[in-house]
């Protein structure tokens, strides 16, 4: 088998477009509005649903990935690099599992989805400095960020340095060799 389960791969591709949204949603656009700019309420509502969405499909994902075949880990002839690169796949399940449960836990202890969601006209808080879940979301949004570019660059490297063509194991095409492609 060369490649992996056309679900993992769709999820792959839409987990990294979300996942990269909403990096940027939270870094660059919520980090930035004052909590009185009545625009962080709907960029709030964004987040917070792309976040549910993220969590939903990476929970969904973890199931694909230990229920179907795999084509084996890649081997570039170095144990450590090739251990590094099995971590680092479960690494993602753990901090974008972690980072959206921060997310909750922010929103719960803000009592956002009431605000948000539910429409119950209390303003947001002041600001989320003094909730510790918020802290831990910054943090693992960081380390996130690292890992991205980390799996970005490697990707690069495996397409253009290596040309092992590793990259067309996460793209939609035959599975040769799977009986339950």
């Amino acid at each position: 088998m060369s490649r992996y389960h056309p679900a993992l791969v769709a999820l792959h591709w839409i987990l990294a477009l979300l996942i990269i949204g909403g990096l940027i949603m939270g870094g660059n656009v919520l980090a930035n509005t004052p909590n009185t700019d009545p625009f962080k309420l709907t960029a709030l509502t964004a987040h917070m649903s792309v976040g549910i969405t993220i969590l939903a499909l990476m929970l969904i994902r973890l199931v694909v990935r230990l229920s179907t075949r795999k084509p084996p880990h890649a081997d570039i002839g170095n144990a450590l690099a090739n251990r590094t690169g099995v971590w680092t796949h479960w690494a993602f399940y753990l901090l974008v599992i972690a980072m959206c449960a921060s997310g909750l836990a922010t929103a719960s202890i803000a009592g956002l989805p009431a605000i948000v969601f539910g429409g119950s006209g209390d303003p947001l808080p002041a600001n989320f400095d003094d909730i510790a879940s918020r802290a831990a979301h910054g943090v693992l949004a960081t380390l996130l960020s690292i890992l991205i570019a980390l799996h970005v660059a490697a990707g690069l490297y495996h397409q253009y340095i290596r040309k092992d063509r590793l990259f067309a194991r996460m793209w939609f095409g035959n599975r040769k060799g799977d009986d339950n492609a």
